[in-house]
């Protein structure tokens, strides 16, 4: 049975509308109007339009961030992806961790894409659930009413390299330098910060579990679900995604399927500022990045070649 971590009250949830102007060089924006509640912002993320992917000034329904989390675990990176059920456009995904930016954080999204991390991906051990820092900091700990956590052997959030052309809000340029994009169908703007999480290496045991809140009635609820982990690992191989997904249990990586999946729309093509799709399919995401996926040869081939070897022997060389 999931285990309920947390409950809030949705009303709590306070964001602004965004006024986006965006050229070639660099994109800014400053916040306009009045603080909107959960609900009246999902009302105002309907479809926009612009001409010009690279010079426009909009007004937009709020901020949202991303993190593309590079976990690097046994020596070996990852990339990290949740798979959410997004009630807002009826469809399910596997996505960054993200959430929306609330009103007095706009200014540093980064604040807010730290603790989406500590709310969304959990790392567990047999001595409890690590905690973390990012730098200097200490990373907040959002369920220790319901979970037990090791502040003695934290997981070390670090930048990446940011993107190249500058986000800013208002005028102050932000840091990190998040890669953003304006997501037409959701008129709503959208920072990814590029970070790594690095697992101490005297973690044994580990696994890997997704929680996310979910609107139920007139309360947000977090729960935490041992039977469906919903957190995915996407191995790297010299900095570049390999096409495979697996879940964590207890130090042993599990193949997920990958049939009929689709990604968020943070992995679909990006023109200029902007992006127009909802989501994009596996395949055509692989066929995109240039990536195949390795074939897996049946017990039933791997034995035909065996026999085929022992029958068909090989040609004595000419002398």
């Amino acid at each position: 049975m999931p285990r309920t971590l947390i409950r809030k009250n949705p009303s709590n949830f306070k964001t602004l509308p965004l006024h986006v102007e965006a050229t070639p060089e660099g994109l800014s924006y400053q916040s306009v109007g009045m603080p909107l509640n959960f609900a009246q912002t999902l009302q105002r993320r309907k479809p926009v339009d612009v001409a010009d992917p690279e010079r426009f000034a909009l007004e937009l329904a709020n901020l949202g961030v991303s993190v593309r989390l590079t976990l690097h675990w046994q020596n070996r990176d990852y990339w990290v992806l949740v798979r959410q059920r997004r009630q807002d456009r009826g469809d399910v995904v596997l996505k960054l961790i993200s959430g929306y930016v609330p009103a007095h954080e706009l200014n540093l999204p980064l604040h807010t894409a730290i603790q989406e991390i500590a709310e969304e991906c959990l790392l567990e051990t047999p001595e409890g659930w690590l905690s973390g820092r990012f730098n200097d900091t200490w990373l907040p700990a959002p369920y220790s009413a319901a979970l037990h956590y090791r502040e003695a052997l934290p997981f070390r959030l670090s930048p990446l390299s940011g993107a190249a052309r500058p986000v800013r809000c208002a005028t102050t340029q932000l840091i990190e330098r998040p890669r953003a994009y304006v997501h037409l169908p959701t008129a709503s703007l959208q920072l990814i910060y590029d970070l790594r999480l690095e697992v101490p290496k005297e973690a044994k045991s580990l696994s890997l579990f997704h929680v996310d809140e979910r609107l139920e009635g007139d309360e947000l609820v977090a729960r935490l679900d041992r039977q469906r982990p919903d957190l995915y690992l996407m191995p790297l191989k010299d900095g570049q995604p390999v096409a495979e997904l697996y879940t964590v249990k207890k130090d042993q990586l599990y193949p997920a399927s990958t049939r009929g999946l689709y990604l968020a729309e943070s992995f679909a093509q990006q023109d200029g500022w902007l992006v127009r799709e909802e989501r994009i399919r596996w395949k055509d995401w692989l066929r995109q990045q240039g990536l195949a996926v390795p074939e897996k040869e049946s017990k039933l081939k791997r034995l035909a070649q065996r026999v085929l070897r022992k029958i068909v022997p090989k040609k004595k060389a000419k002398a």
